[in-house]
């Protein structure tokens, strides 16, 4: 005999799918993007080209994610970072942009974007990087490490707040350097010499005693403090 259809109150519950919102002036690419993102099972809640109305309806539907770009007309992509990030929406906003530029990228995660992605990257890339952000990370392109790199390197930055560093132990200020520069745990211990274990536990006391979440915000301080400049 079938066996007997379960009672709704015993049937598993269905996942909870993501709920993205797109703000972005180009028509095709909204469209585009809504597409690929519904079939990998992402709800697109909402897809907006103007950024003023963008930040009305993050206000009213508070998606999980916002995917921002950052060249608009008129109401820019910071400027509507600025606005969501003032109306203290639990949003995770993430830029989402052809822009490569050092200032963009620093400007964007300084101001509160938990993300700073390019276009051209692969759809299951990008739905992976969601997830990752829902998560509690903060991602950015591998593409941009480099331009991290670059900016530590060149301190081209108004200085920070140096005291968040005076904590660190030299070895921690040591590790903090190559993550600047996107370097691996796998690569920082075999520069350094030490295990990856070691380097985990010492990543791990960065992150709490700068407090941010993730070695890419770590990063940001760094350069936004010049402190490999001294």
């Amino acid at each position: 005999m079938p066996p007997e259809p379960q009672p709704p109150e015993l049937r598993p519950a269905e996942p909870r799918r993501l709920r993205v919102m797109i703000i972005d002036d180009h028509t095709l690419f909204r469209s585009g993007l809504s597409e690929l993102m519904e079939r990998r099972g992402i709800e697109v809640c909402a897809a907006v080209g103007d950024g003023e109305e963008g930040c009305r309806l993050a206000a009213d539907i508070e998606p999980d994610v916002v995917l921002l770009d950052l060249r608009m007309p008129g109401f820019d992509g910071l400027s509507v970072l600025d606005r969501l990030a003032g109306l203290g929406l639990r949003s995770a906003v993430v830029m989402l942009t052809t822009s490569t530029d050092e200032r963009d990228l620093v400007t964007s995660l300084r101001s509160g974007a938990r993300g700073y992605l390019l276009k051209d990257m692969e759809p299951d890339q990008l739905v992976d990087a969601l997830s990752a952000v829902v998560g509690g990370e903060t991602v950015v392109a591998p593409e941009m490490t480099g331009v991290l790199a670059k900016v530590v390197k060149g301190g081209a930055l108004d200085s920070g707040r140096p005291d968040r560093f005076a904590t660190l132990t030299p070895r921690e200020f040591e590790i903090l350097r190559h993550l600047a520069e996107g370097q691996s745990n796998k690569e920082i211990a075999r520069d350094l010499g030490i295990t990856d274990g070691t380097v985990k536990l010492h990543v791990r006391s960065i992150l709490r005693k700068l407090e941010v979440r993730s070695r890419v915000e770590a990063a940001v301080l760094a350069v936004e403090a010049r402190i490999f400049q001294r």
